[in-house]
């Protein structure tokens, strides 16, 4: 029997936090969340097994072995410099960083794993690499982009259609789960959800 990944989970109040919270805990086999980090000091300190801290305490977490971060900007840098010190793979969604946190990241991407994604999405990464493998097979056909991450190539009388479509958000959860547990076996650098996927990295 494998040993649970142990994971840090930081963002645990939000949405997404929530939603890994739970699927995690649907699979205990595969994952154990040792911490589960809020902005405001928690109501309570253990919940379903799961000890919560505030943000104010991450130096005082315990052991894991990566962290996935789904938090806002402002908590961003704390999070990524205990990963650093700890020499720790961080998966994170956070949005609406900072050039001068894009520049952090990179920066720690020479010591760390580090994947960074604005979509968790599984389907969506593969929908990617089609798109990409479809735009080399067919030169010269039009692409057009529109809603529900529709992709369409049409030809001479023919069209090629690729589409994804989300119907629950616990898909960008069970992505970034994924996600943390590859990660967990890669060297340092900066990852992408397509790499992990397809050994492209």
């Amino acid at each position: 029997m494998n040993t649970p990944l142990r994971v840090l989970i930081h963002g645990a109040s939000g949405r997404m936090g929530q939603a890994l919270l739970r699927l995690a805990a649907e699979a205990p086999d595969a994952w154990r969340i040792v911490a589960a980090v809020t902005g405001r000091s928690p109501a309570q300190r253990v919940v379903d097994g799961v000890p919560f801290f505030a943000a104010a305490e991450l130096a005082g977490v315990p052991e894991f072995d990566v962290a996935i971060d789904f938090s806002l900007p402002a908590g961003f840098d704390p999070m990524l410099a205990l990963c650093v010190a700890r020499g720790r793979p961080l998966v994170s969604g956070t949005t609406g960083l900072e050039p001068a946190q894009r520049q952090a990241l990179a920066a720690a991407g020479e010591r760390i794993p580090l994947l960074w994604a604005s979509n968790f999405s599984v389907g969506v990464a593969v929908l990617d690499e089609l798109v990409e493998r479809a735009a080399r097979a067919l030169p010269g056909w039009d692409c057009d982009i529109v809603g529900e991450h529709l992709v369409q190539f049409a030809g001479q009388g023919e069209r090629v259609e690729l589409v994804h479509r989300a119907t629950s958000r616990d898909i960008f959860a069970r992505g970034a789960l994924h996600a943390a547990t590859v990660l967990a076996q890669r060297p340092p650098g900066l990852h992408t959800m397509r790499g992990l996927l397809f050994g492209a990295d």
